[in-house]
């Protein structure tokens, strides 16, 4: 008998009939070659779009704004795949030096040193900017004022009960637990560790003696966590402890933070509101580096800083329009959304200058 091809049965073996053949009828043979040719015009579509992906790596402060714009983002610009990780600066830079990424992100603007090392092919922009928090577990304790001498006493292990005096006389009316003080620093290299170290080191000429400044340092004191979730998540199961993070990690976790004295001598509890107020005393130069530890003002926070990206002058065609895409919207729309997570909006002013900087991008 002859059949055509669209009579032909397909044959396979029945899994319960070992040796025998089963003949499959025209209904599931034709849901089969349905199936199969949806997955092959899936697999063209998905191979012949074209998808631009830009990697980054870098601060963890940022971390959670950046990944929140790379989703935003692609939802308005589906060709273009942003991912970024947060490894902390200091691995960013290292990462952005050896080519490893498109971009790196610091919370610390980089010096000329690291610039020759990329001979110069180097743009940094600030996008946004927070506040390093000092939280602390101590039980019982739910607002604590830190003046100058205790927190910086605390972090050269020089103070080490909170019962003691430099801590009690700036919080007249609470009585402190006589309890060992856990101090909790970054164990990784980390912006967030260079925007509190310059401050410490620059109140403190004891400080910049013994520990100094830099995205990774040698603490006399304490425990390491890796990234600001790290430092977290210590002082969440550590009695006793006090550690540094970015404000955004202690508000979405829910840890108090201390009001901390500022160069006015008045005690200022972090805050959009302060931090916004602290930025407006902040002048970026031409090259927008800034390394403004102890800023000005009697209603500034004390440790407030930008977070830049570190671009390159030049890519390719392609890789340049995504790149100058996605600065654009994290400096315009990306804007709006920074305090919904605990960021500071940019000024005016730095925006402006920032988009500048961007054009220079080729």
């Amino acid at each position: 008998m002859i059949t055509s091809p669209s009579d032909h049965l397909i044959q396979i073996l029945h899994p319960k009939e070992a040796g025998s053949e089963r003949l499959l009828t025209r209904p599931f043979c034709t849901l089969i070659i349905l199936v199969t040719t949806v997955i092959a015009l899936a697999m063209t579509v998905v191979t012949t779009s074209a998808t631009t992906l830009v990697n980054g790596s870098g601060a963890t402060f940022p971390a959670p704004l950046y990944q929140r714009w790379a989703a935003d983002f692609h939802q308005e610009h589906p060709d273009i795949v942003v991912n970024y990780q947060g490894v902390g600066s200091g691995a960013g830079v290292s990462d952005f030096i050896r080519g490893l990424t498109d971009f790196c992100a610091s919370d610390v603007a980089v010096k000329d040193e690291e610039i020759a090392r990329l001979h110069g092919n180097v743009l940094m922009i600030p996008v946004t900017a927070g506040t390093i928090v000092l939280s602390y577990n101590i039980p019982g304790i739910t607002q604590l004022k830190l003046n100058r001498d205790a927190y910086v006493g605390i972090f050269l292990g020089k103070i080490t009960q909170w019962n003691d005096p430099a801590i009690a006389k700036s919080n007249p009316g609470i009585t402190f637990p006589d309890l060992p003080i856990t101090v909790v620093t970054r164990s990784d290299g980390s912006g967030t560790t260079a925007l509190f170290t310059g401050h410490l080191m620059t109140i403190s000429s004891e400080f910049s003696d013994k520990v100094g400044f830099g995205k990774s340092v040698k603490w006399p004191t304490g425990l390491s966590g890796k990234g600001n979730d790290g430092v977290t998540a210590l002082i969440k199961r550590t009695r006793g402890s006090i550690g540094y993070m970015e404000f955004g990690f202690a508000q979405s976790t829910h840890l108090p933070m201390a009001e901390l004295e500022n160069k006015a001598g008045a005690f200022v509890a972090p805050s959009d509101a302060t931090g916004s107020l602290t930025l407006a005393t902040i002048v970026l130069p031409e090259n927008l580096r800034d390394f403004s530890f102890d800023p000005i003002g009697q209603g500034t926070y004390p440790i407030t800083g930008f977070t830049w990206l570190l671009l390159k002058k030049e890519y390719p065609a392609e890789k340049s329009a995504a790149i100058k895409a996605f600065v654009t919207y994290a400096l315009t729309k990306g804007q709006v959304v920074a305090p919904q997570l605990g960021y500071l909006s940019l000024p005016s002013p730095v925006v402006e200058k920032a988009q500048k900087a961007l054009n220079g991008v080729k």
